[in-house]
């Protein structure tokens, strides 16, 4: 195997047992969708790990209890990892950097790399081999089908986010009235199941067939996102409905009636529903399926700092909090330099009340109080949708997001 450089993976000598060898090979040859050496590296994240690679951050900047030695589970994320080791997870550029001859690439750790926190000079670095000894990677001996490179750990659980990369849609005005419609279906009931039939028209003769497979959102009631901040309307919030396959396209039918005369009538396009989140009614509103794209999110603060507020949760009109691992919508997009993978500290707004201690009872604001952490995983022109990764109390709209190393 040639010489480890930053560009390969992180490993330079794979141990596997004689019943794993066969099994690895097979890994190390399979295809993935995305190889986890091609997963981007910002030159931001490179530069940050470049200036501590040489001899590590300061042992304070350790969480208290960083462990000397961990093992990788199958499940754990770089985020478990960063907020395993650091006091600042979102400084995750930093644990990389602590070894970054042999984590060239932070998106090639794997489940069995051992993990070891060396200390010196009141430095610390996170390396995955021992001075003089050759790393090991313990593979579980059982049938894979995927990659080596689909093993490695992503940055946050993706599981988490996978329904809201193609759910939460934010039009612009007058996007909706203008998107193709549900006109019918073949049988009238109040709820409609996967395996239905519907029919659906556009303004512009778009439900046409092409040479893949098409879906279709179904959308209903675009609302008005409001900035809590200046009231400006933001965009149009899409309730996601279901899903449906376009399985004939819209087209011109000529008939004659009974007494011979020639009609030309629209055909609309028949469409079978394949999945449902909620009610699918007649007059619904269709949005193409978004070409998905394997995305890695790799939380980081924002390079300047950037401070929004809280415009809604996603997915829900009744709840008025949010907890860890629901997802909100924040008034700042790609127009305000925002990123996926943007780390956000959230901040509870402080009431304003009365001073009852003063004879004057002087209205006075209270300080505004650190609450938790989100990631931005999905971006539009004036809005993102974040990842509530940490949040001590229920988040609500309104709340304040500021970069999580700002003080004002």
């Amino acid at each position: 195997m040639p010489a480890s450089t930053p560009t390969q993976p992180l490993f330079r000598h794979l141990r596997v047992t004689a019943v794993a060898t066969a099994i690895a090979s097979v890994c190390l040859t399979s295809l993935a969708a995305t190889p986890a050496s091609q997963l981007p590296v910002t030159a931001q994240q490179r530069s940050t790990a470049q200036k501590v690679a040489s001899q590590g951050i300061p042992e304070s900047d350790l969480a208290a209890k960083a462990p000397d030695t961990y093992v990788v589970k199958r499940g754990d994320t770089l985020w478990d990892i960063s907020r395993m080791y650091l006091k600042q997870p979102w400084r995750w550029p930093e644990l990389w950097g602590m070894n970054l001859k042999t984590i060239a690439n932070p998106h090639l750790i794997y489940p069995g790399q051992t993990l070891y926190l060396e200390r010196k000079d009141g430095f610390a670095r996170l390396v995955t081999s021992r001075s003089g000894e050759d790393e090991v990677i313990r593979i579980s001996p059982r049938v894979r089908s995927e990659s080596l490179s689909g093993n490695a750990l992503p940055a946050v659980n993706q599981r988490l986010i996978e329904a809201f990369l193609v759910e939460p849609e934010v039009l612009g005005e007058g996007e909706s009235e203008k998107a193709p419609r549900l006109v019918g279906a073949t049988q009238e009931r109040a709820l409609l199941s996967p395996g239905d039939r519907v029919y659906g028209r556009s303004a512009d003769n778009s439900l046409e067939m092409g040479q893949e497979r098409q879906f279709y959102r179904v959308f209903r009631n675009a609302t008005p996102m409001k900035d809590p901040e200046t009231g400006a309307i933001l965009g149009y919030e899409a309730q996601y409905l279901g899903k449906v396959q376009l399985v004939a396209g819209e087209r011109q039918e000529t008939t004659l009636d009974v007494k011979g005369r020639q009609h030309t009538d629209p055909v609309p396009a028949s469409l079978d529903v394949t999945s449902v989140k909620e009610e699918i009614r007649i007059g619904d509103k269709l949005l193409p399926m978004p070409r998905l794209q394997v995305t890695s999110y790799v939380p980081h603060a924002p390079d300047e700092h950037l401070q929004g507020s809280v415009v809604s949760i996603y997915g829900s009109n009744s709840v008025a909090y949010a907890a860890r691992n629901n997802v909100i919508a924040i008034n700042r997009g790609q127009a305000d330099g925002v990123e996926l993978g943007h780390v956000f500290r959230l901040m509870t707004r402080g009431a304003r009340i009365k001073d009852k201690t003063d004879a004057d009872q002087t209205v006075i604001k209270l300080p505004n109080e650190a609450n938790g952490l989100a990631m931005v995983f999905r971006t539009f022109d004036k809005v993102s949708y974040a990842l509530i990764l940490e949040a001590k109390e229920g988040v609500k709209v309104g709340d304040a997001l500021i970069s999580p190393d700002y003080r004002p």
